[in-house]
């Protein structure tokens, strides 16, 4: 089996957007801006290595050849809620993917994941997946979520967040070391609630003005 690969995107401007919203004082309008932007930036490295073939077009100058998609079929897969905030931003950059939600919930007590909600497309067999949540904190949820999805055979899967601990990378490494892991950064460490430290508190309650 493949190992896993980590990759932390250190642009400049996704550090400098991830940066305000770590702020406490940025309002939700503003976050969930910003997480498009974010998303949106990250869709670019997680697509890297689409495949390109040549097809033959005309500009208003000459035809030529020039590079386009070769058919890759796209499934983002939002874990709900908080993953819908970086659904939205990809959407932008990949608007033909199909989408598919799987609602997991962290028990406060056991910081144990607990589903409530799946639903994929049909031909998720024949599609890859990127599965994106913004926080990889215990890890538990990430894990779960997609053991899930494997039992439904994709052609390959990612994962995508703005911010992991060196706990929730260890835990995916361990149970999907087939699966690379695209973040914004990798931060200290888990407080005693399951925390990200420092992090940026509740991805889903900033993102919803919720508590």
């Amino acid at each position: 089996m493949a190992r896993q690969q980590l990759t932390v995107v250190n642009h400049p401007l996704v550090q400098h957007k991830l940066t305000l919203m770590r702020m406490e004082e940025t309002p939700s309008a503003e976050f969930r801006r910003l997480l498009r932007e974010l998303s949106m930036l990250l869709a670019y490295e997680v697509t890297r290595d689409l495949p390109l073939r040549m097809v033959d077009i005309k500009t208003p100058v000459t035809a030529t050849k020039s590079p386009v998609i070769d058919g890759k079929k796209i499934t983002l897969v939002s874990i709900l809620r908080a993953g819908n905030g970086i659904l939205d931003g990809m959407l932008e950059l990949i608007p033909s993917a199909r989408v598919g939600h799987i609602g997991i919930y962290r028990d406060p007590a056991t910081l144990t994941p607990v589903e409530y909600y799946f639903k994929m497309p049909p031909d998720i067999a024949q599609r890859d997946v990127i599965v994106v949540d913004p926080m990889l904190a215990t890890g538990n949820s990430a894990a779960a979520a997609i053991a899930r999805i494997k039992g439904l055979k994709p052609t390959s899967i990612k994962f995508v967040c703005l911010i992991a601990s060196p706990e929730g990378v260890d835990l995916l490494r361990e149970e999907h070391p087939d699966v690379p892991i695209f973040t914004a950064s990798v931060d200290e460490k888990l407080n005693d609630h399951g925390y990200i430290v420092p992090g940026l508190g509740d991805a889903g309650d900033r993102i919803y003005g919720t508590k």
